[in-house]
């Protein structure tokens, strides 16, 4: 496959950054997207120039780290798939493919598609964990959950922090990663003793990182690789005002 890559090159924060376009040829149709950006770093390597930065771990689909839109986005055109597990195979012959960082206040670019996701972080480090102290492993049957109730919680727990609802929601809201979090502890027993305080701490720290707020057009949901359905911000809204009443009660 012959290809026209149109890459984001930026140095470093505050430089500008611009386009750069690459003529690419050799590409094997069976190559992951990542992979194809080794092939285009070897290109740039041997004719003494920098090559692309990008973030990358797994390549497996797992750690979340692959962040690139993709011709617009969020992790390329397929559904339910990261940008490591995109195969050059969803694209032609000839094709030209815009390839940038995503776009958001509170994920400033690095160097080139690499962004800083430490407000990631800092959502889960202000409340998004459970601190009871549970003692040894309890025997698998001593609480008992309802399959519903699991199944829902496991779903929420699949979101591996990609930041894709970021780059595709409009308003650069991180609620469905938020609300996810919020969602996977909240369920269950083991972290319903602060379910209220903890919706209550990670929504103030995610709007003191700058991200936006959810006006539900569900463009997150299509975006995600894990397909997180936007109906846990639906259950992050009533823990919310759930939380917000009880402290207006103390």
């Amino acid at each position: 496959m012959k290809l026209t890559l149109h890459v984001w090159r930026q140095k470093n924060r505050t430089d500008p950054g611009k386009i750069v376009t690459y003529p690419l040829d050799g590409v094997s149709p069976d190559m992951s997207f990542l992979e194809m950006m080794d092939v285009l770093n070897e290109q740039l390597i041997k004719a003494g120039e920098d090559p692309v930065a990008f973030d990358q771990d797994c390549r497996e689909g797992i750690c979340g780290s692959c962040d690139m839109m993709i011709n617009g986005l969020a992790h390329g055109p397929e559904r339910a798939t990261t940008t490591c597990q995109l195969h050059m195979r969803s694209f032609r012959d000839g094709d030209q493919i815009y390839v940038e960082p995503w776009r958001a206040r509170a994920f400033p670019v690095i160097k080139d598609l690499c962004v800083d996701r430490t407000a990631f972080d800092r959502i889960i480090q202000a409340r998004g964990f459970v601190s009871v102290n549970t003692g040894g492993a309890p025997d698998g049957n001593t609480l008992p959950i309802p399959k519903t109730v699991q199944e829902v919680a496991m779903d929420a727990a699949e979101c591996i922090g990609c930041g894709a609802c970021v780059a595709a929601c409009p308003n650069a809201s991180a609620m469905l990663f938020l609300s996810a979090k919020v969602s996977h502890l909240g369920r269950l027993p083991q972290g319903a003793t602060e379910r209220h305080e903890r919706v209550r701490k990670m929504v103030e720290q995610h709007d003191r990182e700058g991200f936006g707020h959810c006006t539900n057009i569900n463009e997150c949901e299509a975006a995600c690789p894990k397909e997180i359905s936007v109906e846990h911000i639906a259950q992050l809204n009533r823990d919310f005002i759930g939380s917000t009443c009880s402290s207006m009660v103390k």
